[in-house]
């Protein structure tokens, strides 16, 4: 299967932006309290709408932005993130972020989007560095990030989060 909108694509997923066309997909497992019970939980269509776009916004200022995730199999939105900066907390700096549909969890996706956001942005960025945030009761997200060489590095209690960082090897 193609996917002639996709911008990137890895072994198993396509990475393209997002278009207003894919909010009501992607709603379904952001504004999915259950799937979201570590992250921001978006409470309406229109609320997923404004913050999606709002990082979408920010592509043509800084070069990237959270990716529509699909599976290359059946061509069906799986998941969003990617290498961002959080147009609502900018001063983080670029981070990775990934959220998948239920469906998919437990199954490397996470592990693949953000593999594919840290090769991006050793090639196509001058990021020298890359945060993540994990709730520290999400064990799996943590392990990941430590996984791909994430150092924990904080815990940020207004956000309830623990601060993760990347250096960028530039070798």
């Amino acid at each position: 299967m193609s996917n002639r909108s996709a911008t990137l694509a890895s072994q198993r997923l396509y990475y393209s932006p997002v278009k207003v066309a894919d909010i009501g997909d992607l709603f379904v497992f952001l504004g999915d309290a259950a799937a979201m019970r570590f992250t921001h939980c978006d409470q309406s269509l229109e609320d997923c709408q404004t913050r999606v776009l709002a990082f979408e916004a920010r592509r043509n200022q800084d070069g990237f932005a959270p990716w529509v995730v699909r599976h290359r199999e059946t061509d069906r939105i799986i998941g969003w993130g990617g290498l961002y900066i959080d147009p609502f907390d900018p001063d983080w700096g670029p981070e990775i972020g990934y959220f998948l549909h239920p469906d998919h969890h437990g199954r490397g996706f996470g592990r693949e989007l953000a593999q594919t956001a840290i090769a991006f942005a050793r090639a196509r960025t001058s990021c020298r560095m890359l945060g993540a945030f994990a709730h520290p009761d999400n064990y799996p997200s943590a392990k990941l990030l430590s996984r791909l060489g994430f150092v924990q590095i904080g815990f940020v209690a207004s956000m309830n989060r623990n601060r993760f960082r990347l250096m960028i090897d530039r070798a």
